[in-house]
């Protein structure tokens, strides 16, 4: 299932509460994507401003009552923990630069399952303040 939504109020109906938002800042997007992926569960992806180089170029976050769908992501590290996140890395060779390495964050939260996917360079200690904002 990958269905657009209109929007993060579109997202609360099919969680049947608000979507969960980081409450911290993410760097500046140029569009946001709202797509069910899921019966419960909607992803959010931030497409980021990566016309200056080095900076990343796409932060995703699901968040559904199931968890979310597998994404095989070739030559992936070993999931290691960094409680309460299961952490995983693929380099993407086939992506542009500013989409790889990918960085790949799981957890629950309350009856939530949560997963954050950050594209491009971004700094492990960032991305696990984002996640504990949510």
């Amino acid at each position: 299932m990958r269905e657009p939504l209109d929007g993060i109020a579109a997202a609360d109906e099919v969680l049947r509460r608000p979507f969960p938002l980081p409450s911290v800042p993410v760097p500046l997007c140029r569009w946001v994507d709202v797509i069910q992926v899921a019966q419960e569960g909607v992803e959010v992806a931030w497409n980021l401003d990566d016309t200056r180089p080095g900076t990343p170029g796409r932060l995703a976050l699901y968040a559904g009552t199931e968890p979310p769908p597998d994404r095989e992501l070739p030559d992936a590290s070993a999931t290691t923990r960094h409680d309460p996140f299961a952490i995983r890395t693929a380099p993407l060779t086939e992506a542009e630069p500013s989409l790889r390495p990918v960085t790949e964050l799981t957890w629950r939260h309350d009856d939530l399952h949560l997963r954050l996917t950050a594209q491009g360079r971004w700094d492990l200690d960032a991305l696990l303040a984002l996640a504990r904002s949510i």
